[in-house]
């Protein structure tokens, strides 16, 4: 093993150390556990929540503004054009996105157009002073800001290494997304959406990687999971609640990224470049742990300049405002206004009454819509399930709601604003799988519980 200084060790030891701290171990605060970042991003926006959503109208229009004058001007389409120029340079779906993204945000402050867009239960539930994109601003402020503290200093080269005999077999990854995966599931999903996504961009997964984790282990946090137990009225339930969405979501990391879309995504990096698993064997001479440690340190001492930390961090906050923004608006808003206004996901559900019932499911008629209604927002299932009188019927909806993971007002809309190659066709078919195949293991722990 190469000799390094002990400057190398500590730029190793205390960036990483102070990333793990906010990134994924978890503080109480206020009766709650949460993780660091989350928590620094809940206290700012408490602090702007009176102002956060007309910041974020000023980004979306820059958002809109700036990708309309790109299409007027010739620009560079290289990898290595410069970062503004990438940051509006959107084909001409995503600029009319975020045109439509702009919009929708005009619509609901100033409450203009049909109701149908800005009321509170749609638009107006996205872009309020308490509402997702307000919530997004700080949390892409914070996570952004600080990811280099996991990915530039040998964080992820050192888990890479360690894990790596875990993750591939298992998941079909590169060891280093065990850190994605423990941030999502400890954190937030948004918070590894965009730590995948930043990994993407900078061809260390290939599209099949990327595509994997951004939609099977982007779960919800444990906090909005005690949220949506307790507003479906099964508190008490909790333990044997999150232990249900641990054991789906295994089950559910083990199945697909084997079957379609997911096996069927290339395993060529954004550069074009092939997948080479090659470098990801141990050299003779060395072991597991000495491999890594060489890595970690190895790049560390690549990232000694506090600009470039900033710079990094700054260009990661960017690439999000205005890049998955105007998407989540967009998208976000028109799912909700299906869900709140048209049958759309009632008649969609009705496949769902006869496999409920199969599975011995009580109330499986009123349950059927609440299969398909978490594709708009993860919370719609526990606010129209609260009624339902069956408490098995309940846990296992509000377990299905967690489980599910693809939601449009959030992680749908982050994965379609990324660089992440998935599209809604994707989006819709994994969620439709991801509930086929955990009801009968929900259905399963909960016919044990009840």
């Amino acid at each position: 093993m190469k000799k390094f200084s002990a400057s190398t060790w500590i730029l190793f030891l205390v960036p990483s150390l102070l990333g793990v701290l906010l990134f994924i171990v978890p503080v109480k605060y206020d009766g709650e556990w949460i993780v660091s970042i989350a928590l620094l991003a809940n206290l700012m926006a408490d602090a702007i929540a009176p102002i956060a959503p007309w910041i974020m109208l000023v980004i979306l229009l820059i958002a809109a503004i700036g990708s309309v004058l790109a299409i007027f001007r010739k620009v560079n389409e290289k990898h290595d054009a410069p970062f503004f120029e990438k940051l509006f340079n959107v084909n001409l779906f995503w600029t009319i996105v975020r045109v439509v993204g702009a919009l929708f945000a005009i619509m609901v402050l100033f409450q203009i157009g049909p109701e149908a867009v800005w009321s509170e239960n749609t638009g107006g539930l996205l872009l309020s002073s308490t509402g997702l994109l307000s919530f997004l601003f700080t949390i892409f402020l914070f996570a952004g800001l600080f990811l280099p503290l996991l990915m530039n200093f040998g964080l992820l080269e050192f888990f890479g290494t360690m894990m790596v005999k875990i993750m591939r077999p298992l998941f079909r990854l590169p060891g280093r997304s065990s850190i994605d995966a423990l941030a999502s599931w400890v954190g937030d999903g948004t918070i590894g959406v965009l730590l995948t996504n930043t990994q993407y961009v900078q061809n260390k997964y290939t599209q099949r990687e990327a595509a994997i984790i951004g939609t099977t282990f982007s779960v919800v946090s444990i906090t909005f999971a005690i949220v949506v137990i307790q507003e479906i009225g099964l508190g008490q339930y909790f333990l044997p609640y999150y232990a249900t969405v641990i054991l789906a979501g295994i089950i559910l990391a083990l199945i697909m990224p084997r079957i379609y879309p997911l096996a069927q995504k290339p395993t060529t990096f954004m550069n074009g470049d092939a997948q080479d698993t090659q470098s990801e064997k141990v050299p003779e001479g060395y072991s597991v742990a000495s491999h890594g440690v060489e890595n970690a340190l190895t790049k560390a001492s690549e990232n000694k300049s506090v600009s470039k930390f900033f710079k990094d961090g700054f260009k990661n906050v960017l690439d999000m405002w205005i890049g998955v923004a105007p998407v989540v608006m967009a998208f976000g808003t028109v799912a909700l206004i299906l869900a709140e206004y048209t049958p759309v996901f009632s008649i969609l559900g009705t496949p769902f009454v006869p496999y409920l019932n199969l599975l011995g499911v009580p109330e499986a008629a009123e349950a059927g819509q609440l299969m398909v209604v978490g594709f708009a927002d993860m919370f719609l299932p526990a606010i129209l399930g609260a009624d339902i009188e069956s408490e098995m019927t309940r846990f296992v909806v509000a377990t299905m709601s967690v489980t599910q993971l693809i939601y449009m007002s959030e992680v749908g809309g982050l994965l379609l604003g990324s660089k992440i190659p998935v599209n809604i066709f994707d989006l819709i078919v994994i969620f439709l799988l991801r509930t086929i195949i955990a009801l009968p293991i929900v259905v399963g722990v909960a016919h044990l519980l009840f």
